[in-house]
């Protein structure tokens, strides 16, 4: 049996087709094997396994797949043969006639096309295509497939389902593969509408498909303080203002910004207000860092770290915060001193004249 008792072959090329000896409710037996009406020239083999055989053994109601492989000289003549494969058992025979057509292959062709050829999202995004690549020519072909793109875009194939990164895979007569094609624009891109083109070759053949990945605008924040300063001074147990300037620099508007602040323990940092509506891009605005640092906090440097975030974008600033002792506690300190020397000049005075 077989699924094809009739082919077509080009002239100079070699052909498999798969060839069924099925056993119908008979006790196993061998069963010798042979081709009838080979033409001269030709060569026509056996297979199963992978290697010439001249005997098959079928189980009861079972079968041997067996394939004949044909080499057509390139000189044949273009017409039909027929071939017949015999099979020849004790009791019982079986053939099955195989019309084989010489005739020139049809040109080799190639078809590409992507489920999803248009794709959305931010400078930050990666935008994976799913290709699917068919050869539908009479004969296996190796396809190299490349991408152009606009300047600094970067491309790259990988296996469908790898991570390994390909430039042609090996497609087999009338059968597709999937690739995918990932395009990673450069994080300085403008929002905009980017086309990308796929050329697929092989042999004399070539496909094209067009893709296109839409670039939408992302904000991009920045946090300093006010005309770029990264200080302020601040009294331990006193609340200081500090102005923080938030800035959007991106592409599109940054709503709903918050901020937040890591300073060192026993600080308390809140913020007027407390929330950014919407910025602009190529705007600013500026809130007040309400700070007050511990009342236990020595006179020095600290470091504070201011943090704006908007929808998954975020940025941060590090101030200098130079903590100085309350003028009060000066005073005191001086009044302190200013006994000490006066009780110290009364010692001298009184015990000096003895």
């Amino acid at each position: 049996m077989t699924d094809y008792p009739a082919v077509t072959v080009r002239p100079g090329t070699t052909s498999n087709i798969s060839l069924r000896l099925q056993n119908y409710g008979l006790a196993p037996e061998r069963y010798q094997l042979s081709i009838a009406g080979v033409p001269s020239g030709w060569t026509a083999t056996l297979l199963g396994g992978g290697q010439p055989v001249g005997a098959a053994m079928p189980g009861e109601d079972s079968s041997v797949a067996l394939q004949l492989r044909l080499d057509v000289p390139a000189t044949s003549d273009l017409g039909q043969q027929t071939l017949t494969v015999k099979a020849q058992g004790a009791g019982t025979n079986a053939e099955l006639p195989i019309a084989v057509s010489l005739a020139k292959e049809l040109p080799a062709k190639l078809s590409v096309k992507s489920s999803l050829p248009s794709l959305r999202g931010s400078p930050k995004s990666n935008f994976d295509y799913t290709l699917s690549i068919k050869n539908d020519s009479g004969r296996n072909l190796v396809a190299s497939f490349g991408a152009e793109a606009p300047a600094n875009f970067e491309t790259s194939f990988t296996e469908a389902y790898g991570t390994q990164e390909v430039s042609s895979l090996p497609i087999d007569a009338g059968q597709s593969k999937d690739i995918k094609l990932k395009v990673r624009p450069p994080s300085t891109v403008d929002a905009g509408h980017f086309p990308v083109k796929v050329t697929v070759k092989a042999a004399d053949a070539s496909a094209t498909t067009e893709l296109a990945l839409d670039v939408v605008g992302q904000p991009q924040l920045h946090v300093s303080g006010r005309d770029g300063l990264l200080s302020a001074r601040a009294v331990a147990g006193k609340q200081s203002s500090i102005p923080i300037v938030v800035t959007n620099s991106g592409t599109a508007p940054a709503e709903n910004i918050t901020l937040a602040a890591t300073a060192p323990s026993g600080w308390k940092v809140t913020f007027e207000p407390a929330t950014i509506e919407r910025l602009v891009p190529g705007k600013d605005s500026e809130v007040q860092a309400l700070l007050t640092p511990s009342e236990k906090s020595l006179a020095g440097d600290y470091q504070a770290t201011i943090r704006a975030t908007s929808r998954g974008e975020s940025a941060s600033g590090q101030f200098r915060i130079t903590v100085g002792t309350s003028t009060v506690w000066g005073m005191a300190g001086a009044g302190v001193i200013g006994v000490a020397l006066l009780l110290m000049l009364g010692a001298v005075a009184r015990f000096g004249r003895r």
